[in-house]
């Protein structure tokens, strides 16, 4: 499995700040159209709002700093949280209150002592409990991934509750299941069965848990698979609701690109219900994170059931890298127009029209000095004295006038 290690260094130079202002508008075009309206939060936090909320993040990955008045405060390392803070105090929670945040967290940990900041763009959904908006959730996540060009990538879903309510069933101690969620979540199903081996457990629950890594797959085969442990009415109703999300996914015609997966587990502890995260060729790690959280927002007093999740910017941009899909991105104008002076009227009002049209347009006179060969744009388009031509996509065409230039544009979809 390959090693990522993001670079602090987001914007090296023109191009990668290109790539990665595209890559987020594509995102944020895409949230868009499922009805999302961008918000954002504060960069620093109340230290207590995180450090009082159940299951949150580590107080240890917290990046601290202390205000001019002694107040402990945090760089936000987290952006559901005071999201779901801000629409549950300000009496915005309501059936389909639907928002999408491009923002930077900070986090530290032993593992990448070198990377305390990380983009994330996601979308959160309150107030609406219901199969149709899980499944719409995760079908946004794989409407953006295809935006993106990806064509080989899965989404695992699972559901937070179904290992819960085994391990309610349990004496396991905060250490012992410290432990046994590390194995389940690495699969190791050789050291399961010894360690639950040798804990007070029923025998049918044990071997109850001792399958969860296995429940992989197939979401038809893994849900038939699941039926032989269900423990309780609760674990039955769990299991429906995947059971309907999945029906759902397969409405949409989207089924092949889901995996199913009993066995995940998110370091959130937040989550209660449907938990998902994908996968890409490249990168051995999810890109994408994240679930249904319903119980969070009574930590401030008021119920407001949600989901959402978070695309992880740093590694989408490497895995698009790795596969070439930055190869269209980056650009430093969608047109470069280079003309000579006898026809020189032409060439400007056409690219006045093109900018009015929101192209980006580079204009040059063949006699200037300020003629670049190195310029990246997706089409050129030469006038001159003899013929009007356009450059791009591997292919010359030729045109007669701005409006004829417009309408090639428009067929290739630029």
């Amino acid at each position: 499995m390959q090693r990522y290690v993001m670079d602090n260094n987001k914007n090296t130079n023109v191009k990668d700040f290109q790539i990665r202002d595209e890559l987020i508008q594509s995102l944020k075009n895409r949230f868009s159209t499922y009805g999302y309206k961008q918000v954002r939060t504060s960069t620093f936090e109340s230290y207590d709002m995180y450090s009082n909320i159940i299951g949150t993040v580590s107080k240890d990955e917290m990046i601290k700093v202390i205000d001019s008045s002694g107040k402990v405060l945090v760089l936000r390392p987290d952006v559901t949280i005071p999201l779901n803070r801000m629409t549950t105090l300000n009496g915005l929670h309501q059936d389909n209150q639907r928002v999408f945040y491009v923002l930077d967290v900070f986090r530290q940990s032993k593992e990448q002592a070198d990377q305390k900041e990380s983009t994330q763009a996601g979308v959160e959904c309150f107030g609406n409990q219901s199969a149709e908006t899980d499944s719409e959730i995760i079908m946004m996540a794989i409407h953006t991934l295809k935006d993106l060009g990806f064509r080989n990538f899965k989404l695992e879903v699972g559901h937070a509750g179904f290992f819960k309510e085994l391990i309610q069933q349990t004496t396991l101690t905060s250490h012992q299941l410290d432990a046994l969620q590390s194995l389940v979540h690495s699969k190791n199903s050789i050291e399961i069965e010894p360690f639950l081996t040798q804990l007070d457990i029923k025998e049918d629950v044990r071997k109850a848990i001792q399958s969860i890594p296995m429940l992989y797959g197939d979401p038809e085969v893994v849900m038939e698979q699941a039926k032989s442990i269900i423990q309780n009415e609760s674990m039955q109703s769990i299991l429906q609701n995947l059971i309907d999300i999945y029906e759902l996914l397969k409405a949409y015609g989207e089924e092949n690109s889901i995996v199913l997966n009993l066995g995940l587990i998110n370091n959130m502890n937040y989550y209660s219900g449907v938990i998902f995260q994908g996968f890409v060729d490249s990168v051995g790690k999810p890109v994408l994170m994240g679930g249904r959280y319903d119980h969070l927002s009574e930590q401030f007093g008021q119920p407001n059931p949600a989901i959402g999740f978070a695309f992880e910017v740093d590694l989408l941009i490497h895995a698009l890298q790795q596969q070439g899909l930055t190869n269209n991105l980056g650009a430093v104008a969608d047109m470069i127009i280079q003309y000579d002076q006898e026809v020189q009227t032409e060439a400007l009002r056409s690219a006045y029209l093109l900018r009015d049209y929101g192209y980006q347009v580079l204009t040059y006179s063949t006699s200037s000095d300020m003629i670049n060969n190195n310029l990246e744009a997706k089409f050129t388009a030469r006038f001159s004295s003899e013929a009007y031509l356009l450059y791009g996509q591997g292919t010359k065409q030729s045109f007669s006038n701005q409006e004829e230039l417009m309408s090639l544009l428009q067929k290739e979809e630029l």
